[in-house]
């Protein structure tokens, strides 16, 4: 997620090899400099980073330890404003979210994304409000958002915004609904149309919370226009999207500091589960690439039942999980957000985050092949891989599409990954585990930064 910032800080920290070598701090300094700004961090930002950082270390005593501590307090500093982080909810349900931003910031979007984190990783009640009347592709998009994450939808295109959110705040009371996210009408650049249409939602509303949603691919721009609703109609938090089509990530790093208000979530791909909660600590662990196990824990709790977590461990024990199994196992990964996200937040694996970046459970061709092959399976044969004969594996292939060939393959790979999951299981399987780790990214993160 950080790629070209946790690199920067890599290149800078490798100038200094020595204790007290000032012109070695200089260096490291220079290239932090450098590498901020070509990252698109602002150029204000980046002078008071700098500067901070290397009054620190010399105070600290000039070394790699005291230079890194030095940076990821300032990291830390930066990327922390006076607010709420990640999200809070209010003392009495339901807790009203006004979802705002211009037209293509990925506004709708990141509403359905946010409704999918409350639902599946919070287990909260939640309902959208499609108060968006501008664009009326808007509500249809919504209406396909909140089928496939089944959430309720409140929408009604010949209402106006104003009573479309009335009756559903009723309707959101007397149901018990823990959440209520509102998408409000965006335009393609701020007039006042727009914010008076909003400062009556809002007066209606009574939001607990109002995110503007920016573009990070639009970079400093994002900032100024997260600064502009600030200033016009009041926001608690930012979501930046389309964070993965920012090769330079930089924009993030001083967004807090220059809104004066919490970069709240950050999205991270097209699909429900890429969005993630922007908490600076943890930020700052990941872009030392020391990973983010906190929010790896909570999103593991959330989307995999306890029970069958037992029940799937025993089975691996055993050497014995199945088709079904596998199949289970997907869908609870899929919940988790893509592979590049999962592999960032653990301790020393960003290296092979970026392995990983095309991986995808749904449309990979390797994928595709798994899935016609275990459709073309009888239940007994789903259950049991021992059951499947070369005339099985016949039918199977042929059923699928398939040659027998790419259906021996898949077999193979299945028993061989049922065989290393069962040594790995056993005694001694986590230094197994670590050994590979380590041989497969070479490193990990920086010294003194281990989790």
């Amino acid at each position: 997620m950080f790629d070209t910032l946790t690199d920067s800080f890599k290149n800078a920290i490798g100038k200094i090899r020595f204790h007290d070598d000032e012109k070695a701090l200089k260096k490291a300094t220079e290239e932090l400099k450098k590498s901020l700004l070509k990252a698109d961090v602002h150029h204000k930002v980046v002078k008071g980073l700098v500067t901070n950082v290397e009054a620190k270390t010399k105070q600290l005593g000039i070394g790699k330890d005291n230079f890194l501590r030095a940076l990821s307090g300032e990291l830390n500093d930066i990327l922390t404003a006076p607010g709420n982080q990640g999200f809070v909810f209010a003392s009495k349900p339901p807790t009203v979210v006004l979802m705002t931003g211009l037209q293509g910031s990925g506004k709708t979007t990141t509403t359905g994304k946010l409704a999918y984190f409350l639902k599946e990783q919070k287990k909260k009640k939640v309902m959208i409000v499609a108060a968006d009347l501008q664009r009326l592709a808007a509500v249809e998009q919504l209406r396909q958002i909140t089928a496939q994450i089944d959430v309720t939808l409140v929408a009604d295109e010949k209402a106006t915004p104003q009573n479309i959110v009335k009756e559903a705040l009723a309707k959101a009371e007397k149901e018990l609904y823990d959440v209520v996210l509102i998408d409000t009408a965006g335009r393609l650049a701020i007039d006042d149309e727009l914010m008076k249409e909003l400062a009556q939602v809002k007066s209606i509303a009574d939001p607990d919370e109002i995110f503007y949603v920016a573009d990070a691919m639009t970079g400093q721009d994002a900032i100024k226009t997260a600064i502009t609703f600030k200033e016009k109609i009041g926001i608690s938090g930012v979501v930046l999207s389309k964070f993965d089509g920012d090769s330079k990530g930089g924009v993030a790093l001083g967004l807090a500091e220059q809104v004066g208000v919490p970069l709240r979530f950050i999205g991270i791909g097209e699909k429900m589960p890429d969005l993630e909660q922007f908490i600076p600590d943890r930020i700052v662990s990941r872009l030392m690439g020391a990973g983010d196990i906190e929010s790896l824990a909570e999103k593991t709790a959330a989307a995999i039942d306890p029970k069958q977590a037992k029940k799937f461990s025993q089975k691996i024990k055993k050497g014995k999980f199945n088709f079904n199994d596998f199949l289970e196992q997907v869908e609870s990964v899929k919940k988790l957000g893509s592979m590049k996200s999962i592999m960032g937040m653990i301790p020393g694996m960003s290296a092979m985050a970026k392995q990983l970046e095309n991986v995808d459970l749904d449309n990979s061709s390797e994928m595709k092949i798994i899935k016609a092959m275990i459709s073309s399976m009888t239940p007994k044969e789903r259950e049991d891989p021992d059951l499947l004969s070369n005339s099985r594996k016949r039918r199977i292939a042929q059923g699928a599409g398939l040659d027998q060939m790419q259906v021996n393959r898949v077999l193979k790979q299945f028993a061989s990954a049922a065989k290393m999951a069962k040594q790995l299981s056993g005694k001694g399987g986590m230094k197994q585990m670590q050994d590979m780790m380590r041989q497969m990214q070479g490193g990990g993160g920086f010294p003194g930064m281990r989790r």
